[in-house]
């Protein structure tokens, strides 16, 4: 179904870009207004390889022969409104305008009531950095106690391809989630399976690995790998969902218990456990481990145990950190706290260093572990050479799971601002010193595609490459 979407997406991309060679700048009335599109490309930063967005007119904007005329340096190109589909410009006419000019303008004109009347033009700003070539993500139904179809699939940011990884149709339909990469490298990916197929897995070179857990071990979630790649930090919770009747948020998820573990993993996939009494403490709840670039720290989030399911809304996650030798498979006897909940209010969730160690890019909500149906949430970053808070508002609420590039120029993330059922993936620029412009969602062939999408994009990562699809699915 997906392989004939992006057929037919392509025919109408070729349709608008043979329409464009007879359609010209027409002389307009300017109204003196912004025109709103969706989804919203208006004065963003996009890297240099990225795939040129689609948008469509609000509904409310009746205009007769709409058409967009994008204009970089010396170069225009006008593209026709094909409908529900949009405004689609041809790859190839996209990258020439990225070529000419480090912004692109958009103008959208268009004939109402017989007038040819014209909207304020908007920019696009081009930034010579790149992006990696992907971004992984699990599609699933934003269901609660039940779910049909899932998969992690692959989707490549300089065209629209996107193909599955695996999908849970090869796995007797059972869940797979928390799918995660050595420093955005392809090349190994880990994922947890569920139910039949239980088992934390590596794909390598396009073969799952099953890791083999000493006897009695506790489940495994949440990975995060060290920069050497030999261990991965998991953390082990149980965890329950209920439903509210009359908050905001329609669904909570939290932890009875969780606890942080290393593993050393050899190349029979055997685990070898580290673990230490400020990691595993029953006085508290820790979760989502996150390296430092240079592997010799561990951050995470903790919380006092409260009573649950009675006091969920007291646990209030701090941001913490540990040393860590990976030689000798030692942890510091020190916990520093970044963020304290108690003092500083809310609760963190899913702490990112960035790859040249300079911010820790983390998930902030009122309470709790488990962000993505919060609609409060939103990102925080922190500048660990000083300590300070830096000013990321611009990337707005109901933001929950992110990653970094490679680079660190760029991160993804997930947020439910659309209509507050499916999260969709956006993607924002970090400066070096820390400012994130204004994020964008993915670009997709058609305008309408975020529309018709009936599933939630979760954990969106950017990787350097193509993942090699597994030979041999359990």
């Amino acid at each position: 179904m997906r392989t004939n979407l992006f057929r037919h997406s392509l025919l109408y991309i070729c349709v608008a870009s043979l329409a464009s060679c007879s359609l010209n700048r027409q002389e307009a009335k300017p109204l003196h207004l912004a025109a709103a599109i969706f989804p919203d490309y208006t004065d963003v930063t996009m890297p240099i390889n990225i795939a040129p967005p689609t948008f469509s007119l609000a509904d409310n904007l009746m205009l007769d022969q709409a058409q967009a005329v994008f204009t970089a340096g010396s170069l225009s190109v006008v593209v026709g409104n094909d409908g529900d589909d949009g405004f689609c410009i041809d790859i190839d006419d996209w990258n020439a305008l990225k070529q000419a000019g480090t912004t692109i303008n958009v103008l959208i004109q268009g004939k109402k009531d017989g007038e040819w009347v014209e909207y304020d033009s908007f920019p696009i700003h081009i930034s010579s950095d790149s992006i990696d070539s992907h971004l992984v993500y699990r599609l699933i139904e934003p269901g609660y106690e039940v779910w049909n179809e899932m998969g992690i699939y692959q989707r490549n940011l300089e065209n629209y391809d996107e193909n599955a990884i695996i999908t849970n149709r090869q796995t007797d339909g059972g869940c797979m989630n928390c799918h995660s990469f050595s420093q955005n490298s392809s090349d190994r990916m880990l994922l947890h399976l569920r139910l039949d197929h239980a088992g934390t897995y590596i794909l390598h070179d396009g073969k799952m690995q099953k890791l083999i857990l000493p006897e009695g071990s506790p489940a495994l979630t949440y990975p995060a790998w060290h920069p050497s790649g030999k261990c991965i930090a998991f953390s082990s919770n149980s965890t329950k969902q209920m439903f509210h009747t009359t908050d905001r948020n329609r669904i909570e998820v939290f932890d009875y218990s969780s606890d942080i573990y290393v593993c050393n993993v050899d190349e029979q996939g055997n685990v070898a456990y580290l673990s230490s009494p400020l990691l595993t403490s029953p006085s508290h709840f820790e979760t989502f481990p996150a390296f430092a670039p240079d592997g010799k720290r561990l951050y995470y989030c903790s919380a006092d145990s409260v009573p649950i399911p009675d006091e969920y809304d007291k646990a209030h996650y701090s941001l913490c950190s540990i040393s860590f030798d990976a030689e000798k498979g030692t942890f510091g006897d020190t916990v520093d706290t970044l963020y304290n909940a108690h003092t500083q209010g809310g609760s963190i969730s899913h702490p990112r260093v960035s790859p040249d160690g300079r911010f820790l890019l983390f998930t902030h909500h009122n309470y709790g572990n488990f962000s993505i149906w919060h609609r409060e949430a939103k990102l925080m970053m922190i500048d660990l050479t000083n300590g300070n808070t830096i000013d990321i508002s611009t990337l707005g609420a109901y933001t929950s799971s992110h990653s970094w590039s490679s680079t660190g120029r760029w991160i993804s993330m997930t947020s439910r601002r659309v209509n507050g059922l499916y999260s969709i993936p956006y993607i924002s620029h970090i400066s070096p010193d820390g400012k994130a412009t204004k994020p964008f969602p993915v670009p997709q062939s058609d305008a309408a595609y975020y529309h018709r999408q009936m599933k939630s994009y979760n954990l969106p990562e950017l990787v350097k490459g193509r993942v090699v699809e597994p030979e041999n699915v359990p």
